[in-house]
């Protein structure tokens, strides 16, 4: 019995190791992606976004007179508008994130946390870096090839003290390219979807 009763230890003992090995990678996995879009950000990369999104994603804007957007396509179109914006006016932008609670399954995570967005204008202008900031709802998928992408996409507008007030959750994607006393900021209101023209900025 004593036999039997250890290799029912070493069993279990075997695949807690494996589930836990599988779970880190897929922590990475995901949290990988936050570095994915935030370069695609910083680069003004189309490409690295296409990467990140399912065919069928959807995206939620806080905006309240925008639809619920469905398709990668079409999730696409909003950056390319809001990426063009911002190279029009040589500006540069960076955005990070901070999550707080995932909830992670064999194929579907949801992560929930904070996201800060930078703008910083062409020298030239004098302006001043500028900020929004927001809460964020983001399901994943693991698809056939094990890659991670976005399924939901949702957002919410928050004050940016929340972003900086958060705390890392192990194993959990946790931005920190951003140090709120570095340069003066001010709240403004960029959407991916705001036509060109009709930017505040």
């Amino acid at each position: 019995m004593s036999q039997i009763k250890l290799l029912c230890i070493s069993f279990i003992s075997i695949m807690s190791f494996y589930v836990s090995a599988e779970q880190t990678t897929d922590n990475e996995a995901l949290n990988a992606n936050y570095k994915v879009f935030s370069a695609a950000f910083e680069n003004l990369d189309l490409n690295k976004i296409d990467n990140i999104y399912t065919n069928d994603a959807v995206y939620i804007s806080e905006t309240l007179d925008k639809e619920i957007v469905t398709g990668k396509k079409d999730i696409l179109a909003l950056y390319t508008v809001f990426f063009k914006k911002i190279a029009k006016k040589s500006a540069h932008i960076d955005v990070d994130f901070r999550v707080i609670n995932r909830e992670l399954s064999d194929k579907n995570a949801t992560d929930v946390g904070y996201y800060l967005v930078r703008f910083h204008p062409r020298k030239e202008t004098g302006e001043p870096t500028s900020v929004f900031s927001g809460k964020f709802v983001l399901v994943s998928r693991k698809g056939t090839d094990n890659q991670w992408q976005f399924i939901v996409d949702s957002n919410t507008k928050a004050n940016p003290d929340f972003y900086f007030s958060a705390k890392p959750v192990s194993n959990l994607y946790f931005g920190r390219q951003f140090n709120p006393t570095l340069e003066p900021v001010e709240e403004v209101d960029i959407e991916p979807e705001t036509e060109p023209e009709t930017h505040n900025h």
